[in-house]
């Protein structure tokens, strides 16, 4: 078993990442947190779609649900990363919850970039 693990990759571990249910209501939830009060309404459009993403993959969509995942973590990364933040104000819960998400956006893309890239359609396969 030990032995498995240790000849899987990055680049498998990222893609294994990107093709769970997880990773995008992880991130919705960190959005929820940070811009549900005070309500602010174009960060709170990410949660809805994030969890659709996290649907599609249960439903046994994984690699159209890890491109959802992956382009929607990074438009809200480039939105996050718009606001400027104090330096004081990067060591609060707010500033650890914002790090976490930014965080987890970089993995998001990553992974699920590399799911939705390099996955299959299974039902599209079955058809041919």
């Amino acid at each position: 078993m030990a032995d498995t693990k240790a000849k899987e990759g990055l680049l498998q571990s990222l893609r294994n990442w990107g093709e769970h249910s997880v990773p995008p209501t992880l991130l919705a939830t960190l959005i929820t947190a940070q811009h549900m009060r005070p309500f602010q309404p174009l960060p709170m459009m990410f949660p809805p779609v994030l969890l659709f993403s996290s649907y599609l993959n249960l439903s046994g969509y994984k690699t159209d649900a890890a491109g959802t995942t992956a382009a929607w973590s990074g438009l809200y990364a480039l939105l996050a990363m718009r606001r400027k933040q104090q330096f004081t104000q990067k060591f609060t819960i707010r500033g650890f919850v914002r790090g976490a998400s930014l965080a987890l956006c970089a993995v998001n893309v990553a992974g699920c970039g590399l799911a939705y890239v390099f996955g299959r359609r299974e039902k599209e396969d079955r058809k041919e």
